[in-house]
């Protein structure tokens, strides 16, 4: 415990040591999920609708079943986040998702699956801290909280428990619930991850058979239960106000690139972002860097381990899985090889459109977790058996081990101070601009690359609602099939200030820009135009004024148009 603890103290250091800083690699996921935080401690202290808010993306909401709300971590950190804010709150979840992972993963494999704590402790500190999970630490806390998933092992295991059905298939559902509050793509991995180390065990262990009816009948019980759980949930994701058809096509072609198997990820000991970039999309979805020496090992100690039926139900699933991950195109060393790979026939079914392929890669980790247990606990009993070799068994052991794991230890996430948050939201000078059900609109307006104003509002508690957002909701223009998008459809003034904060310039700003214009501050309610101090803020400031004609104002550290009297 102390281990686990001090790992993940040792890979968020930073941020804990300037109270100032952010994730250097991903501060818009860091800002959508400081957001998330916040509506959390509003479903519970103001009682709000969990699903869905009208709080961004004004005057429409935002599914927040569709996005990850994580409501099972969100809800129960509220005195967190009440108290010590936001930014704080994230950085607890973040923290306390790894140890919790490392823990829960050390209590299944030393009292259910293997049974020895050395083994136990180096599976679990492999499904936490792995390449993989270090890099979704870069802000996607919800995906290395993965402490849920070996308590779905351990009560699905138990299902086949004589005399316990019902109780043990609640318990299984309570847990698969939690999980969809927290990741349903990982619960989904999951899923398939046990449905094909049970079968084998079925087919390859006639004496379990004898136990089929208890466990199905616990399994039709956790099934049933779950369902009505989640039934409504599920109905608000795929069916109500702001679901969408899928991600885009673009998104849906984050793959994995076949060379990253061996390679090592930039925050390895032995990675760098020179040698990892290229291979994954960005820093947060390095999923399947491994190295040359943990593949040979894994694949030494499947050969080993071969006559185990569930060692080799673990290896096919993790091959599984590489070859999904893959997408629709093989690539090899940062280039397209022509070749399609099997993806290509499963990426357009329900529920597997929204799935990115290269989170596939993903479960490969608790998968060399459980087989480097089951190699070291196999190299224990050897150690027993053998007394006049022990010393040379535990050498050879540990020097193997070495070399594989060694490499791909994780270093401290790399931070970057975050702009401070203008004093003109921290002092509530806001809320005169807002009356009436108006929102904020900020320049730029918030998309994939700038999230900021999600922060402010997530630290006024989501009191100060703003326009548009970063989120993913459907792209309802004509032809575009509600496939999913990052942020609201454009609109003529969120491009027009897209093109200015690229390019630096402003262009000709036309009497139909200005009509525009206003009609889109009347779209949004805005009460208030608002812009920080940023890069290109004078170019976004002289656009801002040619579209309105009202001269700024500079309050608390922003510029200020107060465009009550254009929308009416």
């Amino acid at each position: 415990m102390a281990s686990f603890v001090l790992l993940a103290f040792w890979v968020t250091a930073r941020m804990w040591w300037n109270p100032t800083h952010g994730i250097r690699d991903n501060k818009t996921d860091m800002a959508q999920f400081e957001w998330m935080m916040a509506h959390g401690a509003r479903v519970l202290t103001e009682f709000a609708y969990p699903f869905s808010s009208d709080r961004m993306n004004v005057p429409e909401s935002v599914n927040l079943v569709a996005n990850t709300s994580v409501l099972s971590v969100s809800v129960p950190m509220t005195p967190i986040t009440m108290v010590f804010g936001t930014r704080t709150a994230f950085l607890v979840f973040l923290t306390l998702g790894m140890i919790a992972t490392a823990t829960a993963w050390y209590f299944v494999l030393s009292r259910v699956l293997v049974g020895a704590r050395g083994p136990a402790w180096l599976g679990a500190t492999f499904c936490a801290y792995a390449p993989a999970m270090i890099s979704h630490a870069n802000a996607h806390p919800n995906i290395v909280s993965q402490y849920v998933v070996p308590l779905i092992i351990w009560r699905t295991v138990r299902l086949a428990d004589a005399g316990r059905w019902l109780r043990n298939g609640l318990l299984l559902a309570l847990v698969i619930v939690w999980q969809a509050f927290l990741n349903l793509e990982i619960l989904l991995m999951t899923a398939i991850g046990l449905g094909v180390v049970i079968v084998a065990l079925a087919l390859a262990r006639p004496e379990l058979r004898g136990r089929t009816r208890t466990f199905l009948a616990g399994l039709g019980i956790a099934a049933a239960a779950s369902a009505i759980v989640l039934a409504y949930p599920l109905y608000v994701q795929f069916f109500g106000p702001g679901a969408y058809n899928g991600l885009s096509w673009v998104i849906r072609g984050y793959s994995t690139d076949l060379a990253s198997f061996v390679a090592y990820a930039r925050e390895s000991l032995a990675g760098d972002a020179r040698s990892a970039t290229g291979l994954a999309k960005n820093p947060t979805e390095e999923n399947s860097f491994f190295g040359w020496p943990l593949v040979i090992l894994m694949a030494a100690v499947v050969w080993w381990l071969r006559r185990n039926v569930v060692v080799l139900a673990l290896a096919a699933l993790g091959v599984l899985f590489a070859v999904l991950s893959l997408g629709r195109e093989i690539r090899f060393d940062r280039e397209g090889t022509g070749i399609p790979a099997p993806w290509a026939l499963l990426e357009d079914l329900p529920v597997l459109h929204s799935v990115v392929p290269t989170r596939w890669a993903l479960a490969i980790t608790p998968i060399i977790g459980l087989l480097l247990a089951y190699a070291a606990e196999r190299a224990r009993e050897l150690a027993a058996r053998y007394p006049a070799r022990r010393a040379q068994i535990r050498i050879g052991t540990v020097t193997v081990l070495a070399m594989a794991l060694v490499p791909v230890l994780p270093t401290p996430l790399p931070t970057k101070r975050l702009d401070p948050t203008p004093e003109f939201v921290t002092s509530g000078a806001w809320r005169p601009y807002l009356a009436g059900g108006r929102s904020l609109v900020t320049l730029p307006l918030p998309d994939t690359e700038y999230a900021d104003p999600l922060r402010w509002s997530a630290q006024t508690r989501l009191e100060m609602p703003i326009a548009r957002g970063y989120f993913l909701g459907p792209d309802t223009r004509p032809g575009k099939d509600r496939i999913a998008l990052f942020g609201a459809p454009p609109r003529p003034t969120s491009s027009f200030f897209a093109t200015v904060r690229r390019s630096g310039e402003v262009p000709p700003v036309t009497a139909a820009d200005r009509r525009e214009a206003v009609e889109d501050l009347r779209y949004w309610r805005a009460g208030a135009v608002v812009l920080a101090p940023q890069e290109r803020a004078d170019a976004l400031r002289q656009a801002m004024t040619a579209l309105t004609g009202i001269e700024p104002v500079h309050t608390g550290g922003v510029w200020l148009w107060d465009v009550r009297p254009l929308t009416g």
